[in-house]
This record gives C-alpha cells, sequence and structure tokens, in this order.
C-alpha cells in the first residue's frame, strides 16, 4: 500500500503542477492555478500520515516505508525548484514571459551554482534521515529497524556526492575559453 502510494503522490505532484500551470497561463486563471499549487505539500502530509498509520498498526519497518520517507524529503528539497523551474518554461512558452536563465558556465558563478544545487539535495537528504530517524524512535527497539538504516546510509552518499561535486567546481573551476585570433 505504501508504495503505491509513494507512486500516488508522485502522479498527483505532476498533475497538480501541470494543472496549476495550465490554469494559471493558459486559461488565465492565475488564482485557481496557485491555489492548485498551494494543493501540493498535502501531498506530502497524506503520505507521511499514512506511512505513520501503517507503523502504528503494526506493519514492520521496511524498504516501502524507508521510500515513503525519502520521496517526502526529496519533496521538500527539490520540489519548489521543480515547480519554479517548470513555471518558468510555461510562463516563456504560453505568457510571453522571458526565456528561462540558464545556470552559469563559468568560474565563480558556476560554483555558486553548483552549492545551490548540492544544498537542495542535502535538504532534501537531511530531511529524509531526519523522518527515517523519527520513525526508527516511533517503531521502538522492539521493530526491526534495520532497512530504515540502509535508507540512511544511502542520503548519506547522496550528501557526500553532492558536496564532492560542488567542491570540484569551487577547486578547479571551469576557466571561459579564450577566443581565438
Amino acid at each position: 500500500m505504501i508504495v503505491a502510494l509513494v507512486v500516488a503522490c508522485e502522479v498527483a505532484f505532476w498533475v497538480l503542477l501541470a494543472a496549476g500551470l495550465a490554469f494559471r497561463y493558459v486559461f488565465r486563471m492565475p488564482r485557481v492555478g496557485l491555489a492548485l499549487l498551494l494543493c501540493e505539500p498535502f501531498l506530502e502530509v497524506v503520505l507521511f500520515v499514512a506511512t505513520a498509520i501503517d507503523l502504528k498498526n503494526g506493519a514492520e519497518p521496511d524498504w516501502r516505508h524507508g521510500l515513503a520517507a525519502v520521496y517526502i524529503g526529496f519533496t521538500v528539497g527539490l520540489g519548489h525548484s521543480t515547480i519554479k523551474w517548470a513555471d518558468a518554461r510555461v510562463a516563456h512558452r504560453f505568457a510571453d514571459g522571458p526565456p528561462p536563465a540558464r545556470p552559469p558556465k563559468y568560474g565563480t558563478a558556476r560554483a555558486v551554482h553548483e552549492w545551490r544545487v548540492a544544498g537542495r539535495w542535502i535538504l532534501a537528504a537531511l530531511v529524509a534521515i531526519v523522518l527515517l530517524q523519527a520513525a526508527a524512535w516511533y517503531v521502538g527497539g522492539d521493530g526491526g529497524t534495520g532497512s530504515l538504516r540502509e535508507w540512511q546510509q544511502r542520503m548519506l552518499w547522496v550528501i557526500g556526492i553532492n558536496v564532492i561535486i560542488a567542491a570540484s567546481y569551487t577547486l578547479f573551476p571551469k576557466r571561459e575559453p579564450t577566443p581565438r585570433r
């Protein structure tokens, strides 16, 4: 049930995003579009409550509960930037908005951009780690929390990989090519 709910929340996220942007730009009903976009966080609340109820009813914590925590974490960390990314593109395509800004390619500006991206991924992983820890405490010492701990380790890998990527742009910045003469 939990996996199906995670999939349903992911599908609902994209449906609400598409509907919100369609009402905002295609149908010229920005308030309705905003209302639909503001419904996005309720998906995570539903998933969180359903997971807590499942664990409260005696379900053994396993990879499905970990997946729910990770999904919630990633939505918290990356959901807003995903909505902004899609909004900029739809506004450009359907509402004569400016072209979406491209990330910088070179130097310090690129390093700063990569640290911002890494920060979002790190936030996502930290939220997931906290939710996984809360689930482990909620279940208590009697329940098998090994799969939750495995998800926490995976989130630490996500943090480490993102720090390495951002640090590489800081330590080895890409230089703008010099024009040929």
